[in-house]
């Protein structure tokens, strides 16, 4: 049995762990998940300087769009 780790994204969606890229997974293999939530931040500074200098109030509409998704 290997006991090798991966980190991979996920998304829920209607009760229901997604992953976001293939997983080499045996139909009903079980796993142990540890669940670490993205946040605004660590999305805000993927983008940090991509485009310029930017105001309050567009730093503030990315937030937004950021704890949307």
């Amino acid at each position: 049995m290997s006991r090798t780790a991966k980190v991979l994204r996920a998304r829920y969606e209607n009760g229901v762990l997604k992953p976001l890229e293939p997983v080499d997974l045996k139909d009903g293999e079980e796993v142990i998940v540890f669940i670490r939530r993205r946040s605004v931040r660590e999305v805000l500074n993927k983008y940090v300087g991509l485009f310029g200098r930017a105001s309050v109030e567009e730093l503030k509409q990315y937030e937004e769009e950021a704890q949307a998704q």
